[in-house]
């Protein structure tokens, strides 16, 4: 924690050398130089329809504009699901190792595919918004479950390429530095409690509660076994007092 508190506790901000970058077209127009970036990019604001980049081929081309720049390009992923201080802590962190921050989000699809179908919690399009409104989130992207390894990674070609500690093997992170990024910076994961445990205590904390919705949608769910059970009953006790 004490280099994440380093990290943290360096100045700046989106302002500095960023500042310079100049004005940029919105995405789906051609980038015409790389002194049109847009201030956008660092500005306060979330600015999401500029800051959220889907295609892959484009991030590409804006990365090659801020390199040119001179700026140092850091890039992240993760869930984001039911964003938290952890989380926010994570991505102040990992903006200071660098000039700009893309954080690839994974999809609904690819999170559903790892943690369930009761999973994410939050869904993609919200998600990509809630990061965009993390301090020094500079753009964000999808991950899909259809894209090939390292996609983004290729794509970016990050001077800092920022993981936890259980995302890559001590293998893939030497393939990674010496092919696809200037060096991989592990830090540990800040959530006091994650989002799988937090979503467990408040599902336990409304089934304890007999005036809760899940409460009420359970014992719902009882009743039409019981009532069978009744009625099948009913129907017996007359048919054997026949018999007799």
């Amino acid at each position: 924690m004490s280099r994440v508190r380093q990290l943290i506790g360096r100045g700046s901000g989106r302002n500095g050398a960023a500042a310079e970058a100049g004005q940029y077209a919105a995405p789906g127009r051609p980038l015409l130089g790389s002194q049109e970036l847009s201030s956008s990019l660092f500005a306060d604001a979330s600015n999401f329809e500029l800051r959220f980049v889907e295609s892959y081929d484009q991030i590409e081309t804006i990365v090659g504009a801020l390199k040119t720049l001179g700026l140092r390009v850091v890039l992240t992923s993760g869930s984001f699901d039911i964003i938290h201080e952890g989380h926010s802590m994570y991505l102040e962190a990992a903006r200071r190792f660098g000039d700009f921050l893309i954080v690839g989000l994974d999809s609904d699809d690819k999170i559903r595919s790892r943690k369930g179908e009761g999973r994410p919690a939050v869904p993609q399009m919200e998600r990509l918004r809630m990061v965009t409104h993390q301090r020094g989130v500079g753009m964000v992207t999808l991950k899909r479950t259809s894209d090939p390894k390292w996609a983004l990674i290729k794509a970016v070609r990050p001077d800092v390429l920022v993981a936890t500690e259980e995302t890559y093997t001590p293998a893939a992170i030497r393939e990674l530095e010496a092919n696809y990024c200037g060096r991989v910076e592990v830090l540990e994961r800040m959530a006091t409690v994650s989002t799988s445990a937090r979503l467990r205590d408040v599902i336990q904390r409304e089934m304890a509660n007999p005036d809760s919705l899940v409460a009420t949608v359970k014992s719902k769910d009882v009743k039409p076994a019981s009532a069978k059970s009744n009625g099948t009953r009913k129907k017996l006790a007359p048919a054997a007092r026949t018999r007799n």
